[in-house]
């Protein structure tokens, strides 16, 4: 059994009045992550590699840490343990159910943020907006896993140059985030303008390529604030062009992915409050710029 024994008269806030649509809503939510724990262990022994593996494992961590604090909420609201059913039938190819668990998550990310908004309780409504952030996440890796980076034609960067070179360094400072968070602006600004010649105008990649300026606008006070040089602009050396519009749109999705995780990378970090303000603004901007190339990627 993956939950922990807890004494629900210590949880951290009085019990709540009985909601029955609450409560039927948080028992849903175990059920579904009682299922996604199951099916990841699986998915994650089907893994091609050790780097998907231990990002399948990663991501069942938090499953099974969303499991118990919903199990917490939902004994203090009901004033009996829930029960674990398995509601989802995980496919046993690994191509089948990365798309599987991608499109779950995408549906859990919605649902979890509707419980959110219902309940009363502020510490209930934290709980599943954070999850829902969470399974976000998780959308965004299996995204990655799911989408073939040589049809795409993906050659965003090299391993020491923008998000690359910020998700394989070991330590970061606030002058490489920086740097890093830079580059990648740059870089995807060189790859919107290379997509637009070769192309024409599309206008998901030309209203981006707009917001992406204001980004790099963003990050450049903060150059001056701590004394940071700012990096020469070399992204043109990394940008290939896509066969197709599709490839390109494919493209964009990856290169959201990679700006995604290093923003959250850099969050999970210490920083000062006002780099943090600006790199979770840019990074909910990503999340936006990832469901519109998502879309283009699907027509």
């Amino acid at each position: 059994m993956y939950l922990n024994q807890f004494n629900p008269y210590n949880y951290d806030y009085y019990r709540m009045p009985n909601d029955i649509q609450l409560v039927n809503d948080i028992q849903k939510a175990i059920n579904g992550e009682y299922s996604a724990i199951a099916c990841y262990k699986e998915l994650a022994k089907l893994a091609p590699t050790n780097v998907e593996k231990d990002r399948i494992l990663e991501i069942r961590k938090d499953e099974i840490r969303h499991l118990e604090e919903f199990s917490k909420i939902y004994t203090n609201l009901a004033g009996k343990n829930p029960s674990y059913q398995s509601n989802e039938n995980c496919p046993n190819n690994y191509n089948a159910g990365i798309e599987f668990a991608f499109k779950d998550e995408q549906e859990t990310v919605d649902f979890y943020l509707e419980i959110s908004d219902k309940a009363n309780d502020p510490i209930i409504k934290e709980r599943f907006r954070r999850a829902a952030a969470d399974e976000q996440n998780h959308a965004v890796w299996f995204l990655s896993f799911f989408i073939n980076p040589k049809s795409a034609h993906i050659n965003r960067q090299i391993n020491n140059y923008g998000a690359k070179g910020a998700l394989s360094a070991s330590v970061l400072t606030l002058p490489q985030m920086l740097t890093y968070a830079l580059q990648d602006e740059y870089l995807a600004q060189a790859r919107y303008d290379d997509i637009l010649k070769s192309f024409g105008y599309i206008r998901t990649f030309a209203q981006i390529k707009e917001v992406e300026k204001r980004h790099i606008d963003a990050l450049l006070p903060l150059f001056q604030r701590y004394q940071v040089p700012l990096p020469e602009d070399i992204s043109q050396n990394f940008v290939t062009t896509p066969e197709s519009i599709k490839a390109a749109y494919a493209a964009g999705v990856q290169g959201e992915i990679d700006n995604i995780s290093m923003y959250n990378k850099f969050l999970s970090l210490t920083i000062p409050n006002d780099v943090r303000t600006v790199f979770s603004q840019l990074r909910n901007a990503s999340l936006n710029h990832l469901a519109a190339f998502e879309r283009g990627l699907a027509r």
